[in-house]
């Protein structure tokens, strides 16, 4: 499968088919909440119209412009008294925005020294390499920029293979992360590690497990002490498979898509967002919840040093990996992709799950934002790569940015 069908899947009218259940289709009016000034009426306007292109009931844009939250918004697109409101901190699934973070986690423990990027992950975790003895040759690094040996389009993913991994290894679900490592454990890796780059969500849960293993801490305790309190993010959390056990303030989560769910064996078709996948399972790579306003204020991690990552960790985040320039330039450094621009380093990523879709960058000239929905691109909808090109063709246009800095309100 494609990135960019992996990632995906005019006015309009919501669905007749939201959640699995059927309802006529109906006009709505997108309801905004959050600060967005005239000045920056553009970007508004480029989400509400994407919002209406798409049939997206709840969705979030922030932007920050050298540093200070400029626009914080929340959207809602719906007559459905089940969809609630929207706020700028409403917490949304942010799919494989997870990444970066646990990218930083790790980079911090290596530069607090207590851990080495170039250790075999099969030694720190005790994997064995009987299946593949290149399994020894598979660093932190190689986790961290996806030259790890393991290529969904040849062997599946393993964080989506649930059904095949308990049928194989003859125990019941939901499986573990310990059942996915035991079960990719008996396989040979796709290619030789650091030969190429081949997207990798396994190896993203590796590297969770490996800071639980260093810190001696849970993941999610590290992550939340470590790197967030520091910056004044309290709201980030690790979200769960089921419906009933959303978190105080997160959206609902819409597709048009079903499947067996992976909680028990019982074979219940269910809605694909709550119960096609573990969110517990996916939770380094995939798994955490996020507002926009979050997702702005953590990527002022890496345009400076200070209280998380040093010169030399940000340094090593953007590096180039061992393999893997595009043919544009770009190349994934550690949980991000990067493309060196005149005087700057910028960085993107996007993340997709079934009722989840994100898009994060940080450009040149001090813009960064942050935008999160609650579909993805499925069959028959409008592209969904198109909002990148929307929103950079808007920052030409500002001649005047808002000098007041939003952060106060959020944080």
């Amino acid at each position: 499968m494609s990135r960019r069908r992996f990632l995906a899947a005019g006015a309009a009218t919501l669905p007749a088919a939201v959640l699995g259940t059927s309802r006529p289709a109906f006009a709505a009016t997108v309801q905004a909440s959050g600060v967005a000034p005239v000045a920056l009426a553009g970007f508004d306007n480029v989400l509400k119209t994407y919002i209406v292109e798409r049939q997206i009931s709840c969705a979030q844009l922030a932007i920050t412009k050298n540093g200070k939250l400029v626009l914080a918004r929340g959207y809602r697109y719906s007559d459905d008294p089940a969809v609630p409101s929207v706020s700028p901190t409403s917490l949304f699934r942010v799919a494989s925005l997870s990444k970066h973070i646990t990218a930083v986690a790790t980079m911090r423990l290596a530069q607090d020294g207590a851990l080495n990027l170039g250790t075999s992950v099969a030694a720190l975790l005790g994997l064995s390499t009987a299946a593949d003895a290149r399994l020894a040759d598979v660093t932190v690094w190689r986790l961290l920029q996806h030259t790890g040996g393991w290529d969904r389009d040849i062997s599946g993913d393993y964080l989506y293979m649930d059904h095949t991994i308990a049928r194989s290894l003859g125990v019941s679900l939901p499986i573990t992360r310990d059942h996915i490592i035991r079960y990719a454990g008996s396989r040979p890796l796709d290619f030789t590690p650091g030969s190429r780059y081949a997207y990798s969500n396994y190896g993203y849960m590796l590297l969770g497990m490996i800071v639980e293993k260093v810190s001696g801490m849970s993941y999610e305790s590290y992550v939340r002490q470590k790197i967030l309190a520091p910056v004044g993010i309290s709201r980030l959390r690790l979200g769960r498979t089921l419906k009933a056990q959303a978190a105080p303030g997160e959206v609902v989560y819409e597709s048009a898509a079903t499947s067996r769910t992976v909680t028990d064996a019982s074979g219940t078709v269910v809605p694909a967002p709550y119960g096609a996948f573990s969110m517990e399972n996916r939770g380094p790579g995939g798994g955490w919840l996020a507002s926009a306003v979050d997702l702005v204020r953590f990527a002022r991690v890496l345009d400076a040093p200070g209280a998380v990552l040093n010169s030399t960790s940000i340094g090593r985040m953007l590096a180039q990996p061992e393999t893997g320039v595009t043919e544009s330039g770009s190349w994934y450094g550690a949980g991000l992709w990067v493309r060196q621009v005149t005087g700057h380093l910028n960085t993107w990523h996007d993340g997709s799950l079934p009722g989840t879709y994100g898009y994060t960058a940080r450009l040149q000239n001090g813009f960064t934002y942050a935008a999160i929905f609650n579909r993805r691109e499925e069959t028959g909808s409008p592209d969904f790569n198109v909002l990148s090109p929307r929103i950079n063709a808007e920052i030409g246009k500002v001649t005047t940015w808002p000098a007041t800095d939003l952060f106060p309100r959020y944080f």
